[in-house]
């Protein structure tokens, strides 16, 4: 069964569903084309359960272009503390003050990809939200529901190259009276019910166009072939003087967190690991990196670089670090017990 030879009924079913059981985010219960753009933008990289609170905090510091393009750089990455991927806030500041200078605002998918962070899923995404314009917006969650509709048994080297496949699909399924609904609707649908392990296609709307479920094995598609885990082992100072904190803040000019503070590492500071027992071992993953940091105690050092600071405890709040790093910080804290004297220091 082709499912473009259903597709009113597939339309019908999905928005129905939709119309029930959409979760009441705080982007759809109070629309508008600012709120569109920063969920849109927070949505990249990170789970809608994680932004939520990040998203509130957002709209009351910032509640629209003019106050964002206004605001200065370190009070947006601030903000934006905890998130990760910080070029998403640099490239949101950018695109505001753009947006604001725009004598014709975008409408067009086209149009938006002229913005800063902007790329063609996101651009989809705002301009049929927002604006009901009709084009499809394909992640992972689209491809994987496409895939399993058709039971699409292809190899893909990656996920860009699977979207690049699914996007014609996904083009002539959308509904043009209602574009921003319709897509809206595939991204709930592969976040809640067509799940990537333990799909539930015993609750799901549009199962009876399925033809991986007809054959019992939605599970295992798509099939996309996964990046090897790569082991990062990092070794990172913790040297605390009068108290002070010393600190690393990367380079402005870095791809990656430019202007955020972090715990140094060894290779930071130009010394080898201490032999003394760790204050605390952290793993984490980022994509398919699994990185394991290791804070030694260091009671002094003997040189620092243009890039170290130290910074009173007292003030660790008033700086931008990174989610880890604050994490961490506050878990020493408490862990050496250290006292308000000594915060206040």
């Amino acid at each position: 069964m082709a499912i473009t030879e259903h597709k009113k009924a597939f339309q019908s079913a999905l928005a129905s569903w939709y119309a029930e059981a959409r979760r009441p985010l705080p982007w759809r219960t109070d629309p508008d084309l600012y709120r569109t753009v920063v969920s849109e933008i927070m949505a990249q990289q990170t789970q809608i359960k994680t932004m939520l609170p990040y998203f509130e905090r957002w709209i009351r510091r910032f509640p629209d272009f003019k106050t964002l393009a206004e605001a200065d750089s370190d009070d947006v990455l601030k903000n934006w503390e905890g998130l990760g991927y910080y070029s998403r806030a640099r490239n949101l500041h950018k695109l505001a003050r753009k947006y604001i200078a725009l004598e014709n605002k975008p409408q067009t998918p086209d149009q938006w990809q002229d913005l800063p962070g902007i790329g063609p899923y996101t651009s989809a995404a705002i301009s049929s939200i927002a604006l009901n314009y009709p084009a499809a917006v394909v992640d992972g969650n689209v491809v994987r529901i496409l895939a399993r509709l058709t039971n699409n048994e292809s190899r893909f080297k990656n996920n860009g190259e699977a979207v690049k496949a699914f996007t014609p699909l996904a083009d002539q399924l959308i509904n043009h009276d209602t574009p921003g609904d319709h897509n809206q609707a595939m991204m709930e649908l592969g976040a809640t019910i067509c799940q990537k392990n333990k799909p539930l296609c015993t609750v799901c709307p549009v199962v009876q166009f399925c033809t991986a479920a007809a054959k019992g094995s939605p599970e295992t598609l798509p099939k996309i072939q996964r990046k090897s885990t790569e082991q990062l082992r990092i070794n990172r100072l913790w040297v605390l003087t009068d108290g002070k904190l010393l600190l690393y803040r990367i380079p402005m000019e870095a791809k990656q967190l430019a202007g955020q503070y972090e715990l140094p590492s060894i290779e930071q500071l130009g010394i080898k690991a201490p032999r003394s027992k760790p204050l605390a071992v952290r793993i984490r993953s980022i994509t398919h990196r699994r990185i394991k940091e290791t804070i030694h105690p260091l009671k002094q050092v003997s040189s620092s670089g243009k890039d170290l600071h130290w910074v009173a405890l007292s003030r660790i709040d008033e700086i931008t670090l990174s989610g880890p790093h604050r994490r961490w910080i506050k878990e020493i804290i408490n862990q050496l017990d250290l006292t308000p004297d000594t915060l206040r220091a």
